[in-house]
């Protein structure tokens, strides 16, 4: 077996106004990066198109209308202050809805350890009815309750290393005791929550708040503790929402990590899933905005996920 990657030429089609950080560059240059020869091996499929009733899994039917009825002919819409609709995002939301979908699928088969799904809109800011933070939908939360409704599985844990607190993510699976979250994240910073004491209905929320400046001796004995308290809970299957926006070049942030801390980190969620998931892991790209760095970050993460899940 190797890993999977999911990827969808409408990601390209998914644009946002000149001088925007999350745009569709980024997209372009996580592509170069993952033709190059180490990842040949890697199994590509095509990112298939959601139906909009994965959507209601997690956000609200008059949202998802509003969404709708916003698609431009032409040119662009604004949801929010950051965020943006071309005639193609719509398109784009959904199939990485469905590639997250997909790869859960497979993954829970036996067709591959491992998956990376390679596709915008990232998903992490996105509420049960708003858009926020670049994000139309909560791509990784309605993954999570995929995984636990339609395939019936027990625990569930999301764990996003995003430099930016996944707001929507806490918010979508607050009440989920079938699930545990993890976040770690730069404070303060956007969107301005995150804190310790957030911890969800059941407690199974849990916030790693990083001071701006620190770099990956600070992230790893805070995650190698969030970890264990993971471990406890023993998830069926593991999904990273993966932002690669704490390296120390990304414009947004004030993080110090280098690409040797985004290995690391997918190493240690690797190793948790192999003692309680069968090495299941699904990873879904979020933020990351330097082009150069993201690109590095992501050859890293990806290494990472074949040699294990190989």
């Amino acid at each position: 077996m190797t890993t999977l990657l999911f990827s969808h030429d409408s990601s390209l089609s998914h644009l946002t106004p000149p001088g925007h950080p999350e745009r569709v560059d980024r997209i372009t240059a996580v592509s170069r990066a993952l033709n190059a020869p180490a990842f040949a091996a890697l199994d590509r499929r095509e990112a298939p198109l959601a139906g909009e009733a994965e959507v209601l899994r997690c956000h609200a039917a008059d949202y998802l209308a509003k969404v709708r009825a916003a698609r431009p002919g032409e040119g662009l819409a604004q949801l929010d202050p950051d965020t943006f609709l071309s005639p193609g995002s719509y398109e784009a939301a959904l199939r990485a809805i469905g590639a997250a979908e997909a790869a859960v699928d497979a993954v829970l088969a036996g067709e591959a350890a491992n998956a990376f799904v390679a596709m915008r809109p990232p998903g992490h800011h996105a509420e049960r009815g708003r858009a926020m933070g670049f994000c139309l939908f909560g791509t990784v939360s309605v993954a999570a309750r995929y995984a636990l409704d339609h395939h019936g599985l027990s625990r569930v844990a999301v764990l996003d290393f995003d430099v930016h607190h996944g707001n929507g993510t806490q918010g979508l699976l607050w009440d989920e005791a079938r699930a545990v979250f993890v976040s770690s994240h730069q404070m303060p910073l956007y969107p301005g929550s995150g804190a310790a004491t957030e911890t969800g209905a059941h407690g199974q929320i849990v916030n790693l708040p990083l001071r701006p400046g620190s770099g990956g001796a600070e992230m790893r004995a805070a995650w190698e503790a969030a970890l264990a308290r993971v471990s406890d809970f023993a998830p069926d299957l593991i999904l990273i929402s993966a932002g690669f926006d704490a390296h120390r070049d990304d414009p947004l942030a004030g993080l110090n990590w280098t690409e040797s801390d985004f290995a690391w980190i997918t190493g240690a969620i690797c190793d948790l899933a192999d003692r309680t998931a069968s090495g299941r892991v699904v990873s879904c790209l979020e933020g990351g905005y330097d082009l150069a760095a993201l690109a590095a970050s992501v050859e890293a993460h990806v290494t990472v996920l074949m040699e294990r899940g190989a």
